[in-house]
């Protein structure tokens, strides 16, 4: 697995050049797997159109599910002594997710602001871990609270909130069938809790 885990070290590189190593080692049981469900729905795994879908699907999970391939907290691991002790935020960062009871995509934007005290972590580490935290099975309500609990442990921030906002295909494309509904949720740790007009600078920031 580490030969696939980018370098913490590398700013400049905003690619996220790390795969689920797993997908790869397994492929052949992987691809098996797809060639069954294929035939399990009613199709004809060996038509033309199908004969290359199972390496497709498996070389897909390489990509989307790449986030366990690394550990979110090592992202904030490389930060910067700096007096600022003012909002930073760095909004609309899009993700794209899969909803762990239906295996279905799920897409938005998140955006994350903190109050440093006395440690800010760069810019394209924001980025970087909203990556590597959706880039796994998982539920929007869980992104949203790791995304907030790993500043606050890796950089002890005064404060820090986080707003996601996602379209989930479980809900458009199957059961209620609700197209363009989204769902939103946030996370607030430290001052955020306690100063209402700081959440409000935040939410009025991102809107705007």
């Amino acid at each position: 697995m580490g030969e696939n885990r980018f370098d913490p070290l590398d700013l400049d590189d905003d690619v996220k050049n790390y795969t689920n190593s797993r997908a790869r080692e397994n492929a052949e049981l992987i691809e098996g797997h797809i060639r069954e469900i294929l035939r399990l729905i009613g199709e004809d795994p060996d038509r033309e159109g199908l004969l290359d879908t199972p390496r497709r699907v498996r070389r897909m999970y390489e990509e989307i599910f790449a986030g366990y391939e690394v550990d979110p907290r090592e992202l904030l691991g490389v930060s910067f002594d700096e007096k600022h002790e003012e909002l930073v935020i760095v909004k609309d960062i899009v993700f794209y997710s899969q909803c762990e009871h239906h295996m279905a995509p799920f897409f938005g934007k998140a955006h994350i602001g903190y109050i440093p005290s006395g440690r800010i972590a760069g810019l394209s580490k924001f980025a970087r871990l909203v990556d590597a935290v959706t880039r796994r099975l998982q539920v929007q309500e869980r992104i949203t609270s790791e995304i907030a609990d790993i500043f606050e442990e890796v950089l002890k921030p005064h404060g820090t909130m986080v707003v996601v906002e996602a379209e989930h295909l479980c809900m458009c494309s199957r059961g209620v069938k609700k197209y363009g509904s989204k769902t939103l949720t946030s996370a607030v740790r430290g001052q955020f809790r306690t100063d209402s007009k700081l959440r409000e600078e935040f939410m009025s920031l991102i809107r705007s």
